[in-house]
Formats: C-alpha cells, structure tokens, sequence
C-alpha cells in the first residue's frame, strides 16, 4: 500500500476537514494525492479558494498540493487509504455522540474495495473502533477484516494556535488490525511526521492512550481549581502558593482555569461512558469534571458577592468580558465555558458586554447566543479577562482604570496581571 500511495497509484482520502483533517490532507498532499471529504460544502468552497475556515493555516500552505476537495461521496470511490478526522462530541447529555462517526463509516463502507485501509484518528472510547465502526465497514462493503481489508487507530494530536509543534513535528500514534496493517499504516504517517512513530500494541491500546492524555490533563486542573476555592474561602492568592510550593523539585506547577473546548472538557466523558456500560463507575474522573464544569457558577457568584459588598445591585451592574473562545489566540469557541460565564451572569441580571478579536460574531451568536460587540465601552463596573490573548497580555492596570467607573473590580482569570493599584480590587484565580 505505501508504495501504491508514493508512486500516486492510489490516493488518500480524509473524512472530516476540521482543525484536525484539513492540517493533515494537506500535509499528506506534499507527498501523495488525497481526497480532501467534507460533508459542508461552503467550507469545501472555503479550501477551494486556498481558505482555512478555522482560520488556522495561512493561504500559503494550500500551494503547490495535489489535493482535491469535495463535498461528494461518491468522489470516496476512488481512494485506497481513508483516513476518518470528524468531531466526536457529547450531547447535552454528556453523553458521547458518534454520529458523525458513524456517518463516516457508513459512507466509508459504501467506497471500501479489497486491500483497503481505514484509519481513525477521531477520539473515541476504547473498542469503539472494531466494536462500533467496524460492523458498519463489513456490512456496507461486504468484506471481511483482514481477508478484504485492514483497519487502524491513530489518534489525532494537533495543538490548535500552536505554531511550534505543527503536525509533523508531534510524535504520532499509529496501531493495525494485525502486524501488516501496523507496519504499512506507519510507514505512510512516517513520510509526513518528523517527530517519530510510536507503534501501540493494539487498537484499543492507542484509543485508551488519547483518551487519558486529556483525562489526565482535566483532574489535574480539576485539582488547582478545587484548591482555588478553598483559598479564595481563606483570603489567600492561589497563584502566590503554587510559586511558594514551586520551590520544592518534585512539586509540579499547574494552574486554575476555566476547562472548555472539544478536548479536555470532552474526551473524559468518553471514558466515563464506557466505563459505566461495563458497570463501573469512576470516581475520580466524574469529580475533577465536576468541578470543571461548575466553574463559571463560583466565578459568577463571587463577582456577585463582591459587588454587593462594594453596594452594587447586580441588576444595574455593567461587566465586560474579554475572550470568549476556548483558549488563546485562536477562533475556535466550541465548548467555550466563557459563555457559560456570561449566562451565569446574565442570571444575576448583570449586564455583559462582550469583545473577543478572534471570535466571529455570527459564530457566536449562532452557537450561544450571545452578541460580540466591536470594542470596549465605559463605566464598567467589572472587567473580567478570561482568555489570554496576546493583545490583553499587554494591557496593565490602568488601561483597565481607564474604562471602569468608581469601586472597579478587576478579575483576572489566567493571572496574567499585578494589582498595583489600591484603588481598584483585583481577584483572580
């Protein structure tokens, strides 16, 4: 299969045009020719025209690839090597949706010819791929695993607003269905990733590995926002005993925050799901997110609590809110717990103007309902900085004064900030 893909006999094709798929289409288009799937065709209009929708890659990157977009999934037809890169959220619920998942496969399944691969990146829970997806392949082909066609699990490990560690400069996880797939689907990963190849054991092993990278991630921030709370009980600045305790060589610096996006916030939920269906339930891992996710409630009543003590009726209260997207300098809002912030506040009655300068308005409004305004006004009674955004790292203390009315609050939330002011309260995580 690698040399049919290097020699351009046969073609990649990536399901899923995300922050994920897209990066990897075209890094692979460097070398191979890839079909780059998506089932929105305005966003495959966006690419055609050499345009990241994620706001991601420069226009520069989409030159010189032998890439074909589509939106038609009877273009699939003419792949060998499929790669499945689709958002795999949860739903109101919590609960895990595979929708899109299952829709790749079964379009996937429909194009599938003998000595075909399929490799899923998408995190999932372990066994999703040979229990969920796979069933779908056999029967939408009518080919077998191993005698027709192989199957394999990469997980995806992009860093949005990471201009660093791109893609091929992140180690990658590739596992086979059976010693042949392994070896074949890591050779092809290896033509585009610097880094290195770690080869899994097995399939459930690597989705087991993704999972709890961002798992692991969650509980320890769930751990300093719970330590947090109890400081902000005592009077004592959370940040100034992380650098006391900093000082000790095995004590590791991690900080509050508010835990949003499509992966942190998300992938637990993934494990908790299959661990209850195997009549299991976690302990640990429903607490930190629970913790997580209750957040922007503290947040919103302690501004709430500090108003009141400053003779402020939240009802004609006038808060700002700087940042809205998921985390710094990118325009991603998926799971933003900002806007759950500003809805905690909206029912206090509290008044929220809202900036971010990446965020699209449209989205914003489409997503949470919410109106992003162009530009700060005045008279704030509270500024509240919630994602940090090169632009407000360079903001101090009296730009902040400048734009608040008398007995100003100042909450800082990625204590990116120094009160040097006693005339402005100052709070932050």
């Amino acid at each position: 299969m690698y040399q049919q893909l290097l020699q351009k006999e046969k073609q990649i094709a990536i399901i899923g045009l995300g922050y994920v798929g897209l990066p990897i289409a075209l890094e692979f288009a460097k070398y191979f020719r890839v079909i780059g799937f998506d089932i929105n065709q305005h966003r495959i209009d966006m690419m055609k025209a050499g345009q990241d929708p994620s706001n991601e890659l420069d226009s520069t990157v989409f030159e010189d690839k032998d890439i074909f977009f589509t939106a038609n999934p009877d273009d699939l037809q003419q792949a060998h090597f499929f790669i499945v890169a689709v958002p795999t959220p949860v739903d109101d619920y919590k609960v895990p949706d595979l929708k899109p998942l299952i829709g790749a496969s079964h379009a996937i399944g429909k194009a599938l010819k003998k000595g075909d691969y399929v490799i899923y990146e998408s995190t999932v829970y372990p066994g999703c791929t040979e229990e969920d997806c796979l069933p779908i392949l056999e029967a939408e082909s009518g080919l077998t695993l191993g005698e027709d066609f192989k199957i394999g699990y990469s997980p995806e490990r992009i860093n949005p607003g990471d201009k660093e560690r791109t893609i091929d400069k992140i180690l990658k996880i590739v596992s086979g269905s059976d010693a042949e797939a392994l070896e074949e689907i890591a050779q092809v990963y290896g033509k585009i990733i610097t880094a290195g190849i770690y080869k899994a054991p097995t399939i459930k092993v690597a989705e087991a590995a993704k999972v709890i990278e961002n798992t692991q991630r969650d509980l320890n921030i769930s751990l300093m926002n719970e330590l947090a709370i109890i400081f902000d009980m005592m009077g004592i600045d959370t940040k100034d005993v992380i650098e006391a305790a900093g000082t000790k060589w095995n004590f590791i610096k991690l900080y509050p925050g508010l835990v949003g996006g499509h992966c942190i916030g998300v992938d637990p939920y993934y494990l908790l799901y299959k661990a209850k269906k195997l009549g299991y339930d976690p302990q640990v891992i429903h607490s930190g997110r629970r913790i997580n996710d209750g957040m922007p409630g503290f947040i919103a009543k302690r501004l709430v609590q500090m108003l009141i003590q400053k003779g402020k009726s939240p009802q004609n209260a006038k808060v700002l809110m700087m940042g809205i997207t998921f985390k710094e300098n990118v325009s991603d809002i998926r799971n933003s717990k900002v806007a759950d912030l500003v809805k905690e506040l909206m029912s206090f009655s509290i008044n929220v103007h809202l900036v971010d300068p990446y965020a699209s308005p449209n989205e914003v409004a489409h997503e949470y309902g919410l109106t992003l305004i162009d530009k700060p006004s005045k008279d704030y009674d509270a500024v509240i900085v919630s994602v940090g955004h090169d632009g407000y790292k360079t903001l101090d203390i009296n730009y902040f004064k400048s734009i608040m009315n008398t007995e100003p609050i100042l909450m800082d939330l990625k204590g990116m900030y120094k009160n040097t002011e006693e005339n402005i309260t100052y709070w932050r995580l």
